[in-house]
């Protein structure tokens, strides 16, 4: 199969995973995450063969909790029904905050910025998806009307750096281990984690800022 309808297809089935599972049942939800979170640590772990696991393990651990608690204290469980409205919300945020990251930093990206870690990213690309990331989020609130504009906004200006932040270490670990990919189970994508890697920061900032700030 051509390289590039494969990422494409593979792409459609893992984005149609992640919504439908997340957003079916509090039950698929917290079944998807744990799964998710099993393949991660278990891409992780071979990432680290022979190496030290602690803070790797735990970059993988402390999210896929944190997110197991959006079901029941995001509206004052069980008195109101499950609604993953954030986190669907951030799914969008940062598929399109990646795509546009991608686009721009093609077209225009000159100016590296942490390239001993990952080469590809520019400061370009970076302005480019943040541009479009606040774009998306004015967009995407109407059709999540438990989402307040005011706080759609607040993420959309810090979601770029957490999911920028949370690739760099991902990609400081596979770099460490040789490696291109975390892992072969997403066809055209590599591993899961690196699927997951520009969550890894934000889902803990967002449960932060959600139920602290």
């Amino acid at each position: 199969m051509n390289e590039t309808l494969k990422r494409a297809l593979s792409g459609v089935v893992y984005v149609a995973i992640m919504w439908l599972g997340t957003s079916y049942s509090e039950a698929t939800f917290s079944l998807l995450f744990a799964v998710l979170g099993i393949v991660s640590i278990y891409e992780m772990w071979k990432l680290r063969k022979g190496k030290t696991k602690v803070l790797a393990f735990l970059y993988v651990l402390i999210p896929f909790f944190i997110i197991q608690l959006f079901g029941i204290t995001d509206h004052d469980y069980p008195n109101s029904p499950f609604d993953p409205s954030y986190i669907l919300f951030m799914f969008v945020l940062t598929w399109t905050f990646d795509t546009f990251a991608y686009l721009f930093g093609v077209r225009f990206g000159k100016t590296k910025i942490m390239p001993s870690v990952s080469p590809k990213k520019s400061w370009e690309g970076f302005v480019g998806g943040f541009i479009f990331t606040i774009i998306s989020a004015y967009l995407t609130v109407s059709y999540l009307p438990s989402i307040e504009l005011n706080h759609a906004i607040v993420i959309s200006l810090f979601l770029p750096f957490t999911a920028t932040l949370g690739d760099f270490i991902e990609s400081h670990y596979k770099r460490q281990a040789g490696v291109k990919d975390s892992g072969g189970f997403i066809p055209g994508h590599g591993g899961m984690l690196d699927r997951m890697d520009a969550f890894m920061i934000t889902i803990p900032v967002l449960y932060i800022y959600l139920h602290i700030i």
